[in-house]
């Protein structure tokens, strides 16, 4: 397949390292060129001069910009794409309807939110396709993305509340991760050693998740003896909020995204 990338900024950068693992043929802008040399460089993809030149003869084109700077994209772009390109989004917010205002209903429009797990095939991706986009080239999209990591696709009125989640989730993970090697470290762990035994746990925990199906409440009573030390622990953590304050982080970011 033929990709065509426009910005290559962190998300679009990992994004094009796990594609490259799909031997696909990639050609790729972006505003900065020292950071679109590198990127290329390490993905094997043709750098670009024009965002025009970038998608010429693509057969997908993934838009890796900001929202803020997704209009002035689109323009430069809308009498180059064609009917029969799929176009992928992956700017927060912005709904499949505003591409196509400014592309032509006919294009075939596909809304994404990735992360940036997605450099180390640990990704989770979620879509939302526009109405032009066919079954088998959703299909397509998907087998593409897979090379990230996870793939899902859900209405397009979640798609705000999965940036919450997933695009941002990544955040939230090394905050906490971080905040549990600080207290090891206060403890005597070594940090690089606490760094790593943090780090593990939480890929242990996620992956008894995913592979058992229990939920997260059950396994987390299966760590915690009556009277023992977790169940302590758990209690320090609830009296602080950490439940309550994760949740109205999710709800304040959803909020920022419409």
């Amino acid at each position: 397949m033929k990709i065509g990338i426009v910005g290559t900024g962190n998300m679009g950068g990992a994004l094009m390292e796990a594609f490259a693992r799909g031997g696909h043929e990639m050609r790729a802008c972006n505003h900065t060129r020292e950071k679109l040399e590198a990127v290329c460089a390490k993905t094997g993809a043709v750098p670009a001069d024009t965002n025009r030149s970038a998608i010429e003869g693509a057969d997908l084109i993934l838009l890796a910009v900001k929202p803020v700077a997704m209009d002035g994209v689109l323009a430069e772009l809308r009498e180059a794409v064609t009917a029969g390109q799929i176009i992928v989004s992956i700017a927060v917010g912005l709904p499949v309807s505003h591409y196509a205002e400014i592309l032509g209903a006919d294009k075939k429009i596909v809304r994404a939110m990735p992360n940036t797990p997605a450099a180390v095939r640990a990704g989770m991706t979620a879509f939302t396709f526009g109405e032009n986009v066919t079954a088998e080239e959703q299909e397509t999209v998907l087998s593409l993305f897979s090379l990230a990591g996870e793939t899902a696709v859900l209405p397009e009125r979640l798609m705000n509340a999965v940036s919450a989640l997933t695009g941002s989730g990544p955040a939230y993970a090394y905050m906490f991760l971080e905040a549990m090697a600080d207290g090891a470290c206060c403890a005597g762990i070594p940090r690089d050693q606490a760094y790593k035994l943090a780090a593990q746990t939480l890929l242990g925990a996620a992956k008894m998740v995913l592979e058992t199906g229990k939920h997260p409440g059950v396994l987390k009573d299966e760590v915690c003896s009556p009277g023992g030390t977790t169940i302590r622990a758990v209690a320090e953590l609830e009296k602080r909020g950490m439940r309550a304050a994760l949740m109205e982080a999710i709800r304040v970011c959803t909020e920022a995204a419409n």
